[in-house]
């Protein structure tokens, strides 16, 4: 992993990222407007509450699929995306995230495209929005939610995205890492509130940091804690501070049988409730 310690070191990651995403919609909203997103069949779907289906979850656990991220470059390259989704959802997952990052993630667009007549739970589109494009482009590829990233949007951004997400009928789960990035959140359109416990500039985990963020949050949102989580004791642990939600990815996406992996860990965290 030489090459991503000097790409950390040289320029924060994240950074990276986002002027890589700039220069990718400038390039696709030149090619493909607004307009065109729109006339989508997809578009006038009626979205899946994300929300609605933490609450009636007894385990709470959204599953995400991806290939690869910037601290690992080779999650999962062998299993197809429709199989895991499959598995996943036999599993009672509670809902879908799915990675539709290119450059740094190996995740398409077409990844959503491709299950949504598959999946009959929300799909969460995990992607770095920065522009309005994406979230026209989250309801035309058929999403049920988009993630707002709070250390790469102002309060300003955070605002009228998910002014315009819930206009179009997507849920917006706001990610947080500090109380700092908390702050930012205002108005009525956020429905969801994940704590990352991975700081997205060094990439380190600790799972604390949802415990200690929890504190800092309203009751008026459905709080989930994201990255990191492996182990049922520390979904116990963080059920019992008050999150509702989990999002695990890698922890499935690493073993030979996601399906089998997922309907193991979450049955006993059923069991243990």
């Amino acid at each position: 992993m030489l090459w991503e310690t000097y790409w950390i070191n040289e320029m924060k990651i994240l950074d990276k990222i986002v002027a890589d995403k700039k220069s990718e919609i400038d390039n696709l909203s030149s090619k493909i407007p607004i307009s065109v997103l729109e006339d989508n069949i997809l578009f006038s779907r009626k979205c899946i509450s994300l929300k609605e289906s933490i609450l009636k979850s007894s385990s709470g656990i959204i599953c995400e699929f991806k290939r690869r991220s910037p601290s690992n470059a080779n999650i999962n390259y062998k299993s197809t995306i429709s199989e895991v989704v499959k598995g996943y959802q036999e599993a009672g997952a509670a809902g879908l995230s799915i990675l539709t990052n290119k450059k740094y993630f190996d995740g398409d667009i077409e990844d959503i495209i491709e299950i949504r007549n598959l999946a009959e739970i929300p799909i969460l589109r995990k992607e770095f929005i920065i522009s309005e494009y994406q979230i026209f482009e989250a309801k035309s590829i058929g999403a049920d939610a988009i993630l707002l990233i709070a250390s790469i949007l102002t309060s300003k951004d955070i605002l009228n995205f998910s002014s315009l997400a819930k206009s179009l009928g997507l849920e917006v789960l706001v990610e947080v890492h500090t109380y700092e990035e908390f702050k930012k959140i205002s108005g009525n359109d956020i429905d969801i509130i994940g704590v990352n416990n991975r700081n997205l500039d060094t990439l380190e985990i600790d799972l604390n940091n949802s415990i200690e963020m929890y504190k800092e949050t309203l009751d008026e949102f459905i709080k989930i804690s994201e990255s990191g989580i492996s182990k049922v004791e520390s979904i116990l642990r963080l059920r019992e501070v008050g999150y509702q939600g989990f999002l695990i990815g890698e922890n499935f996406m690493k073993s030979i049988d996601q399906m089998e992996e997922a309907y193991k860990f979450i049955k006993e965290v059923e069991n243990e409730i």
